[in-house]
């Protein structure tokens, strides 16, 4: 099952400087320019970085497709100052990926 573009778009406008991207569906989502996870099936999922094992300690671990590396789910996409804390803390430590324009003949 895809991903709605109205569940996108709320999260989009839960946190300032949140971007995604449609892939096959499905969204990754950047903060400030780092991938810190992606809209799954209508679930918001981040990677399992230290901080965010951290923020969410009770968080299940998920798959965001089949054959994927597990991911945390973030269950209250509502409360907005808990997730501008979470992807700052995460941006620390992601690194910077880089999206190039289609290059044109």
């Amino acid at each position: 099952m895809a991903s709605s573009k109205e569940y996108k778009d709320f999260v989009l406008e839960q946190c300032n400087n949140l971007s995604a991207r449609a892939m096959m569906g499905e969204y990754v989502l950047y903060y400030n320019g780092k991938v810190i996870g992606g809209i799954y099936d209508n679930r918001l999922l981040v990677k399992p970085t230290p901080s965010a094992i951290s923020f969410m300690n009770e968080a299940q671990r998920e798959l965001p497709y089949e054959g994927a590396k597990e991911m945390l789910l973030v269950e209250d996409i509502e409360d907005r100052e808990f997730l501008k804390k979470l992807f700052e803390a995460m941006y620390k430590e992601l690194s910077l990926i880089h999206i190039s324009e289609p290059t044109r003949p």
